[in-house]
Order: structure tokens, then sequence, then C-alpha cells
């Protein structure tokens, strides 16, 4: 009898051991030190005594901008400006923003739409009919606006992702200046080389 009480009381210490707080395959089964695991804490909607309005969430102090939020100049950060998308790349072109803007290229947007953006990237091999990058030199893709292809970039479209956290404002900036080089190369005539350098086309 007294080893049957014995063993109870050790299946009941189990019992409430395994159904401590939070219990599971990564948290131990008793916590000494819950430390910030287990804390008061008002969660959204809740009242509050503290304030005269009794509510728990508070509105940001007026006038206060966040740092996320804070965008110190519209056209170059986001590519539109007051709702319209920016007509024409801020950076300077030369051959340092298009090797720069190559180099992105090839690193982020080749494996979709292949080094010449015409679609024919190995993601869109591998992924079938299912998933079918766009080709880059079609008519509607060279009409829009730089800021129009900035935004694309930063923050994808349709099936495409955005590279806003991955890649700076420069970056992409950067690679839209060379996906225009790319564009007009693929169209391009003996009259758009200088005439001195005209003897060098092969």
């Amino acid at each position: 009898m007294r080893i049957q009480s014995i063993l109870l009381v050790i299946a009941a210490v189990a019992g409430l051991v395994s159904c401590g707080p939070g219990a599971g395959k990564d948290t131990p089964p008793i916590w000494v030190f819950p430390d910030m695991k287990i804390q008061e804490k008002y969660k959204p909607q809740q009242e509050s005594p503290l304030f005269s309005d009794r509510r728990a969430s508070r509105k940001p102090v007026e006038g206060t901008v966040s740092r996320e939020g804070y965008v110190e100049d519209e056209g170059y950060s986001l590519g539109i400006v007051s709702g319209q998308y920016v007509g024409k790349n801020p950076l300077e072109l030369n051959q340092a923003v298009l090797a720069h803007g190559q180099k992105k290229f090839n690193t982020y947007c080749a494996p979709c739409h292949d080094r010449t953006a015409s679609g024919g990237g190995i993601v869109g091999k591998r992924a079938g009919a299912a998933f079918q990058p766009a080709d880059l030199h079609k008519p509607e893709t060279k009409q829009k606006n730089d800021g129009e292809l900035y935004s694309i970039a930063s923050d994808g479209r349709r099936t495409m992702m955005g590279y806003r956290n991955q890649i700076s404002n420069y970056d992409r900036w950067a690679v839209v200046a060379y996906l225009r080089a790319l564009q007009r190369a693929k169209g391009a005539t003996i009259d758009d080389v200088p005439e001195n350098l005209r003897g060098e086309v092969r």
C-alpha cells in the first residue's frame, strides 16, 4: 500500500511538471527563472487605470515621426512623388553606375530574367509554365517610367518578390540604369553609336 502511495505521488508530480507554463519541446518543464517570458503586460484594446481615457493602447505623441516611416527624399527612396512615379533616374549616369548596376542585376535579376533581361533565366526554366519571368524588352516595360521600374524592383509585382530589404536604394536605381542600357542595346542601330566610335563596332 505504501509503495502504491509513493508511485501515485510521483505520477502526480510528473503530471504537474509536464503542465508547467509554456512547457513544450523547446522550453523546460519547470522555470526557476522565467526572466521576461512571463511578465505583466497590456494586450491590444485592454483598459488601463493609469490613463484618464482608460486606453492601454496609446497614440503616438503628436508631431513625432517613426524612424521606420521617415523618408528624407520621397522620390529617391520610393520612386514616387505625390502619387506619381518619378520620370527620370536620379542617379548621374556614368560608367561606374552602369558597372554597379550590371553587378547587382546579374546577382538578383538574372536568375529569373537572364543576363539579357529577356526572361529566360534558370528559375523560369526550372519552374515551368507556373512561373514565367517577364521579358523586360517588351514595349510596355520600356514605356514605364524609371520610378515605376524602381518601385517594382523595390516591392515586387505579381509573382515577383521585392528586393527593398536585400539591396540599397542606390543599388536599385543602378539596376534600373543598367536595364535601360540593356533595353537600348537590344534595339540599337549603328546610328546610336557616336561617330568617332563607329569604326570600332564589328
